[in-house]
């Protein structure tokens, strides 16, 4: 074997993986679709089974732009549920607490009183 035919055989191998990529993005997104039914969903199935190129160039010329706006959508609400978990987590104490430990840093001379200030309204904003 040499050099060439490894280079060769590199490029094949990577065609093929990026092949079964897109192959399973396909399939991942056509049971995400709520707007296919589950007849629709067998036939695409079968298809990309028989007819596997083919299929996935006219799956992705044809509805293309929808996957990406489900993927869009379900980046977005796994995003949006992240954050709301990490509020609720985060912010266990009250904003009476929030402040009161403020205070004491105050008092304590750890922080300034404009440190104090905006430590105060931000507890009060988020609350």
């Amino acid at each position: 074997m040499n050099f060439w035919d490894f280079i060769v055989y590199s490029f094949w191998i990577f065609a093929w993986i990026a092949y079964l990529m897109v192959l399973f993005s396909i399939i991942a997104d056509i049971f995400r679709d709520h707007t296919l039914n589950g007849w629709l969903k067998a036939v695409w199935i079968i298809f990309l089974v028989f007819v596997p190129f083919i299929t996935a160039l006219v799956y992705l010329i044809a509805r293309g732009p929808s996957m990406t706006r489900r993927k869009m959508g379900d980046i977005q609400r796994a995003q949006s549920d992240t954050d709301s978990y990490i509020r609720t987590v985060a912010s266990t104490n009250s904003p009476a607490e929030e402040i009161s430990k403020a205070k004491t840093l105050l008092d304590s001379g750890a922080i300034t009183p404009a440190e104090f200030e905006t430590i105060k309204a931000h507890t009060l904003a988020s609350s």
